[in-house]
């Protein structure tokens, strides 16, 4: 064997040694801008948070704008509240995808493959892909938690409002007439195990007039003393506000012929408020001292609490004077005339419920009793039990408490069952409406899948060679398939998550003329992301048998033929 001449040799050496100083060189270089680039984002990620603290903060100490009203510069605080807080929750999972790859590279070895094929950069089309892959299912879970939060909070805001309108527990007849002996029934169910409260009520429907408009209502005669700890009467009366106890007017009527000057006697739509103003001055000394006496002092009326689109409607405020007219009144020479009486108005109230607040009227039940000529009958008893949600363990001890044939007891889950069982099957149509977008998400995968199974043909080749079974190929491709849809599934959830939260706590202003609401209600529900991830999931992982199959089914000298 001839030697090689020495400086062949030296040249090779040189070569050998230029080749092992680039590759070193160059993962070193890489290594340096991988770390640049984590920390980069790490910076950036601190930078967000710091930022998300501020805006926070910003936004706490903003002042609650009421109705329509809008500022520029609370809705700018308000999203840039939002928008650093996703960004944050964002960066932040992004941030730690590395350590999570890094720990399954350490597993076992499917975990291992499949981390390493999901950081591949060979093939910058495998890698668009891929990347497609993740957006898509991101998109569609994002889709599908904001779906199911924002539908969540309206069905828990109308249920807000409808157990702060009305008794979880209404006694009744079935024909809805009046009956006697109120009292009784009233005491025997107050004494039931988890009743809170119950009052009587008086319900008649009739015609309101004001001095420029009319409208049909219905009047509700309640006790003042313990409507309040049935119903939210109390606390939706936005006029009067001076006054410590908001139906001081009701229960005494003579006092609005002195309102205060800054009393609010009615809200604006953009939350203005509207004071009493000044009184009119004296009149002159030139009137009889009888006629002014009367023109001072006035007739005293019985007080009316109308709501906020009544108020609207009939164009009123607080002491002004209204008239309820009656079809069933009295028999006269003609026929049955009308009953009118006067009543002047006592409060307006605002329950967030368009039906309630154009439609219900309150006054004493001693005045709708005298005006409906019921003398000492009532229409209702209202219940109020401890746990709403839990109504109908309660309900069965009130029946039988009641114990009376010609009466009936219905919860407010029967007498809003059509409503509720509507809203609930919508929110089931949604959820599955929108999986289906996932489904299509999923496609993207199973093309990755099959793509990743072509460019690695060979490799996959070598190691059915050197012994990997095809379960092992399968459960590769099944975890780069998992992996990349679990990435999805936890940036398109966690940026919900952020989103909805953000929105719940800073609040999307909507304009309460439209959809009688000053804010998106959001539902933040950890069941509801749980089954949404669960769902995702799912739905990625049955996306991986079929490629990953074909991947398994692979034999060693198709990989290998044309190498």
């Amino acid at each position: 064997m001839s030697t090689l001449p020495r400086p062949l040799i030296v040249v090779g050496v040189l070569v050998v040694a230029w080749a092992i100083g680039f590759l070193v060189w160059r993962a070193v270089r890489d290594s340096a801008r991988h770390r640049r680039a984590r920390g980069v984002l790490q910076s950036v990620c601190a930078a967000l948070g710091v930022m998300f603290v501020g805006f926070t903060f910003w936004t706490a100490r903003l002042p609650v704008l009421r109705g329509s009203a809008w500022t520029l510069r609370d809705a700018l605080v308000r999203a840039g509240t939002v928008v650093t807080g996703v960004l944050f929750v964002v960066g932040t999972v992004v941030a730690l995808l590395p350590w999570a790859l890094d720990r399954l590279e350490g597993g076992s070895f499917t975990s291992y493959v499949a981390a390493r094929h999901v950081r591949t950069k060979k093939s910058g089309f495998l890698t668009l892909i891929s990347g497609l892959s993740i957006f898509a299912v991101a998109l569609a879970s994002f889709s599908l938690s904001g779906a199911i939060s924002v539908m969540g909070g309206f069905s828990a805001d109308l249920k807000r409002k409808i157990l702060g309108n009305n008794a979880h527990i209404v006694i009744d007849t079935t024909s809805q007439s009046p009956f006697s002996d109120g009292q009784s029934v009233l005491d025997r169910v107050q004494r039931v195990p988890g009743v809170v409260a119950a009052t009587p009520v008086v319900q008649g429907e009739v015609m309101v007039n004001s001095a420029s408009n009319l409208a049909g209502v219905i009047v509700q005669g309640i006790d003042p003393a313990g409507i309040g700890n049935v119903i939210d009467l109390r606390k939706n009366i936005e006029a009067p506000v001076r006054v410590e106890d908001k139906l001081a007017y009701l229960e005494n009527p003579e006092l609005l012929r002195h309102i205060p000057p800054d009393e609010v006697i009615g809200i604006g739509s953009g939350g203005e408020e509207y004071t009493k103003g000044p009184e009119l001055p004296p009149l002159g000394d030139d009137l009889d001292p009888a006629v002014t006496a009367v023109l001072a002092t006035g007739p005293t009326r019985p007080g009316l609490i109308i709501g906020r689109e009544l108020a609207k409607t009939l164009h009123v405020y607080v002491g002004d004077e209204v008239t309820l007219v009656s079809p069933l009144g009295d028999l006269g020479p003609m026929g049955v005339l009308p009953k009118t009486r006067k009543f002047m108005i006592a409060g307006i109230f605002y329950s967030g419920m368009y039906e309630y607040d154009a439609a219900h009227v309150y006054t004493t039940i001693s005045e709708a009793q005298s005006y409906f000529g019921l003398t000492d009958k009532i229409s209702a008893i209202e219940v109020k039990v401890e746990d709403a949600e839990n109504v109908e363990r309660v309900t069965p001890n009130v029946t039988a408490a009641v114990a009376r044939s010609d009466l009936r007891t219905r919860d407010w889950r029967e007498i809003n069952k059509n409503l509720f069982s509507a809203l609930k099957l919508e929110r089931i149509a949604t959820f599955l409406i929108l999986s289906i977008e996932i489904i299509v998400a999923s496609f993207c995968i199973v093309c990755t899948l099959l793509l990743m199974m072509t460019e690695k043909a060979k490799e996959i080749a070598i190691l059915k060679a050197l012994g990997a079974t095809d379960g092992a190929i399968m459960r590769t491709f099944m975890t780069e398939g998992v992996i990349i849809g679990g990435i999805g599934t936890l940036l398109g959830v966690s940026t919900g998550v952020a989103l909805c939260t953000g929105l719940a706590w800073a609040g999307l202003r909507l304009d309460p003329d439209v959809y009688y609401i000053d804010r998106l209600p959001i539902n933040v529900s950890a069941w509801d992301y749980a089954a949404v991830t669960l769902a995702a999931l799912l739905i990625c992982t049955i996306a991986t048998v079929f490629p990953a199959k074909q991947a398994a089914q692979l034999r060693p000298v198709d990989g290998l033929r044309y190498e």
